[in-house]
């Protein structure tokens, strides 16, 4: 495979030298890979979060890339760390469930890493993300057979994700991810209030008006729509729900269809 890409989305931060030593690693066994951040910003041992992310960005890059993920709270523990093919996708990834709320999570292809003639030696304790995924993604890039990496496996952590109970009246679901500009998604799908009005309310603090964009409110205004992945946000434009409202992840969010619907 010409110029493979490899992924990387970790919780180090922008200024550790870790995601640089996994390039460098991987550089080093393949130097026509193509390194690619993703993020190293994700909340540190935050695996719920991690799991959002790459449900969001991983479907939007072609197939043959490799993703390594090292949002890893249990390092040098027992947990076993994962090759994975899910949905057409390929990942590298402790075993803790971030992955699985990728499409095809559930028929996925699941592989233990065991074979340590593909990882770098020594290993450290506290590093596999260097040690053994880097390097391993390296070696898939060049080719080599995932069923050379270890045995097959059945059974993996699922990471258990919160769903939407209906009520008579309406729905109520809660904030499950919160971005940068202080916008908060939910679980409740856009779907659910595309064709039915619905008073929407963000830990029990009304938002009145609703939206197709962020363009069509005022500044400051706290508006809904249906986010890019399809769930229903709450934003604020110039602003941040998230501080204006007083949400955080968890915060519930209650849909109440109007009278009449």
């Amino acid at each position: 495979m010409p110029d493979p890409i490899i992924t990387l989305t970790t919780d180090f931060g922008a200024a550790a030298p870790y995601a640089a030593a996994m390039k460098g690693v991987i550089l080093a066994l393949n130097p026509a890979a193509r390194p690619v951040d993703l993020t190293h910003q994700v909340p540190p041992q935050d695996v719920r979060h991690a799991a959002f992310f790459l449900a969001s960005a991983v479907p939007c890059f072609p197939p043959e890339a490799i993703h390594v993920v090292v949002v890893d709270p249990g390092v040098g523990s027992d947990r076993a760390l994962l090759y994975v093919e899910a949905g057409g996708r390929r990942l590298l990834a402790p075993d803790n469930g971030c992955w699985t709320l990728l499409e095809g999570a559930d028929a996925a292809r699941v592989i233990r890493l065991a074979e340590p003639r593909f990882w770098r030696q020594p290993v450290s304790a506290t590093f596999h993300g260097r040690d053994i995924l880097a390097p391993v993604a390296a070696h898939l890039s060049l080719g080599t057979d995932p069923a050379q990496l270890g045995p097959g496996v059945e059974q993996w952590v699922r990471l258990t994700w919160p769903e939407p109970v209906a009520r008579d009246d309406g729905l109520t679901g809660e904030v499950v991810f919160i971005d940068d500009y202080g916008n908060l998604i939910t679980n409740i799908p856009g779907t659910a209030w595309a064709d039915r009005p619905a008073r929407v309310t963000v830990g029990g603090r009304p938002v009145e008006r609703r939206v197709r964009s962020y363009a069509e409110a005022l500044p400051g205004t706290a508006v809904v729509l249906v986010s890019s992945v399809g769930l229903t946000e709450i934003a604020v434009p110039h602003g941040s729900a998230a501080r204006q409202l007083g949400a955080a992840v968890g915060t519930p969010v209650v849909l109440t269809w109007r009278d009449g619907a």
